[in-house]
């Protein structure tokens, strides 16, 4: 047995600020993607993942039925037979792992389930983002439901503030454009839910809270305008602000090796880096104008491009 593929999934922008309703803009990343499925001879990580679900499963039984319903029944019987997710995304990189095993979960198993097929109302969008959120929260504590819902959809999705996401149409790629959108892996594994409370502790601050009002929300929203309209003359200026201020108060959120090489990008206009998902370890993302200058500045990583311009 093998189900379908769910992708991962990039937070282009809106990291944080969309916990207080900045604009946020999340793209379908293809380059990964996870299935659900049993196998006669099942690997250790199958073993591992399949434990992980069974408790998965008990979590999923006390959500309340007046927003989604479960056939419990098949599914405790496919995990008791060793269903497992069976995922090329990293865990722990902001880009989704345990968004594409939620989305894989509710489209084999929800009862009444709302389809990819079906005319997608921003009610629909809502109340599935809330299903996702309340499914997702048993990975990480608190989820917004984004990562199941881009990878259920597999399409980019405009988040205008908490209660307002749509799906959206991104410019088309320039295979031959010279600036590109890359991630640069950190080596590390992020924990999302210590980073998240790290920002909350942060957020009982008044200073904290006018940076984040007056300058992250403000250069995330330009920085989405921007990308989805093309401008992006204008988009590497907002991108350039985005990244000074991540650089100077989510410094905690940036692995430490990563503080010289953030600076650097900023001080030559070469790549500008920003965070990808919660931080602290994982991917980091960078916007280039002339992907070549980057990677040369660059050359002690590899640098995978998600996006041309």
């Amino acid at each position: 047995m093998k189900g379908p593929l769910f992708y991962s999934k990039i937070l282009l922008f809106g990291e944080y600020g969309i916990i207080k309703d900045s604009k946020g803009l999340s793209i379908p990343y293809n380059f990964y993607n996870g299935a659900l499925k049993v196998d006669e001879n099942p690997s250790e990580s199958a073993i591992k993942s399949n434990k992980s679900l069974i408790r998965f499963v008990d979590y999923l039984q006390n959500i309340d039925t007046n927003l989604v319903s479960f056939d419990i029944e098949l599914l405790k019987q496919d995990v008791n037979n060793g269903m497992y997710f069976d995922s090329s995304i990293p865990q722990g990189y902001g880009v989704g792992s345990s968004g594409a095993l939620v989305a894989a979960i509710y489209d084999k198993y929800a009862q009444d389930k709302i389809t990819v097929l079906e005319n997608l109302t921003r009610e629909k969008l809502l109340k599935l983002k809330t299903i996702f959120s309340e499914m997702e929260s048993f990975f990480h504590g608190k989820s917004s439901g984004l990562d199941p819902l881009n990878s259920y959809l597999s399409i980019p999705i405009l988040i205008n503030s908490k209660d307002n996401i749509e799906a959206t149409g991104i410019p088309a790629q320039q295979s031959d454009g010279k600036g590109a959108v890359f991630l640069i892996d950190s080596g590390i594994v992020g924990e999302t839910a210590p980073m998240v409370s790290l920002f909350m502790e942060n957020m009982k601050q008044e200073g904290f809270r006018r940076m984040l009002k007056n300058q992250f929300i403000k250069h995330t929203d330009a920085c989405v305008e921007d990308f989805l309209t093309g401008n992006i003359k204008s988009l590497f200026k907002n991108t350039k602000q985005l990244s000074k201020v991540v650089l100077n108060h989510f410094k905690p959120m940036i692995p430490q090796q990563f503080h010289e090489l953030w600076k650097k990008g900023i001080e030559t206009n070469e790549y500008y880096l920003k965070l990808c998902g919660s931080g602290g370890g994982g991917y980091i993302l960078g916007f280039t104008e002339d992907i070549e200058k980057a990677k040369q500045s660059l050359s002690n990583y590899k640098l995978e491009v998600v996006y041309n311009f």
